[in-house]
């Protein structure tokens, strides 16, 4: 090989190093930055007489046969405005029951309930949840989604876990050493109901009180859990914080890529120059 194709040679091999450099990182950037950008929701079906609908963000559908009852995880979303609409399963976003705008902030989660009846009308009630756990306990909050029912009273006997709260509000989140529990609650002086439930440590565990007082479907209360986030302070939001916390340590220095293709490009000059030396 001729003296000035060795040049070229690793001169191209150089700037091929510095290429490859570059591309691997950028991906991990650009996830970081996406992650940063995402609130996070989840959606309960609490209207008793809606029957089963789907539901629409931003005119896609979100989910499908949504029945009464059910609690989805948490999934992400972008923050900022959306519409979300919901209508009867079948009949196309054109027919929706319920449109409603709602504006979400990153790196907060959020529950959002489909309300009310046929005859008050149906609507969107957007709760902001905290997902936190400070120590080995478990957290409890208890939300009314029940229509008709007066204010509801839950306590494990010895602490209140929600005391007068009022349809279409949220408790404060109660902070419970873990453990297997049977929480009374109380929703008008002839509703008495008993919940079993096991909270386990670093836990957040949300009770929705749903249905109607004599009619159906009856009065019930359903609990979901999820794993509590230690280490995201300030946000308390990503129901995968270990990913989302592995890679936005990367997103606060955007300049690492470029340096990092830049030192490589300089050692690959320098491997070509001792070799021109050597020739």
């Amino acid at each position: 090989m001729s003296h000035l194709k060795r040049v070229t040679s690793l001169f191209l091999l150089g700037g091929l190093f510095a290429l490859i450099a570059l591309f691997s990182v950028q991906p991990a950037t650009a996830h970081a930055e996406h992650a940063e950008s995402m609130a996070y929701i989840r959606v309960i079906h609490a209207s008793p007489d809606a029957g089963v609908v789907d539901v629409f963000v931003d005119g896609n559908k979100l989910l499908s046969s949504f029945q009464f009852g059910v609690v989805t995880p948490y999934v992400p979303l972008p923050s900022g405005k959306h519409n979300v609409q919901i209508a009867v399963i079948g009949t196309g976003v054109g027919a929706s029951v319920i449109t409603q705008s709602i504006m979400i902030t990153a790196g907060t989660p959020y529950t959002v309930a489909a309300l009310g009846t046929k005859a008050s009308g149906y609507s969107l009630s957007v709760f902001t949840d905290d997902n936190l756990i400070s120590n080995n306990d478990a957290k409890v909050r208890v939300y009314h989604l029940s229509p008709g029912t007066g204010n509801v009273n839950v306590s494990n006997g010895t602490t209140s876990v929600a005391s007068g709260l009022a349809y279409q509000k949220a408790s404060d989140y109660i902070a419970i050493p873990a453990g297997s529990y049977k929480l009374d609650a109380t929703l008008s002086p002839s509703q008495n109901i008993t919940i079993g439930t096991t909270l386990k440590p670093w836990t957040v565990t949300s009770v929705f009180a749903i249905g109607v007082e004599n009619g159906n479907p009856a009065i019930q209360f359903i609990s979901t859990q999820v794993a509590g986030m230690p280490g995201m302070p300030g946000t308390g939001s990503d129901p995968n914080a270990a990913s989302v916390t592995s890679v936005s340590t990367h997103s606060t220095t955007p300049w690492l890529p470029t340096t990092f293709a830049l030192v490589i490009a300089a050692l690959s000059i320098g491997f070509v120059v001792r070799r021109l030396r050597k020739a």
